[in-house]
């Protein structure tokens, strides 16, 4: 069964490649969605899959890349409407 998590990811994670490293994560882990950062500083992201998968990326957004400092994850169950068909950066 497919879900769906919205991530807000706080602490020093803009200029520290976490979304590329997410980007790559979120392949290797079969999950579709997208990864943008946010105007206060914060990562937001969307996250499409299996719950297994999904809750494997949530412990992994609480690590990030090295030089993140991850502060905190807020994960929101949202419906996902969009037909995403893979995982990537959103500028």
């Amino acid at each position: 069964m497919t879900s769906a998590r919205k991530l807000t990811i706080k602490g020093r994670v803009q200029g520290v490649y976490y979304r590329d490293s997410t980007k790559q994560k979120a392949l290797e882990l079969g999950l579709k969605g997208w990864v943008r950062n946010l105007s206060n500083g914060d990562v937001e992201a969307l996250i499409i899959g299996d719950e297994s998968n999904i809750n494997k990326m949530i412990r992994w957004a609480w690590e990030g890349p090295t030089l993140a400092i991850v502060r905190d994850v807020k994960v929101e169950i949202v419906d996902q409407k969009e037909d995403i068909l893979t995982f990537y950066v959103r500028h």
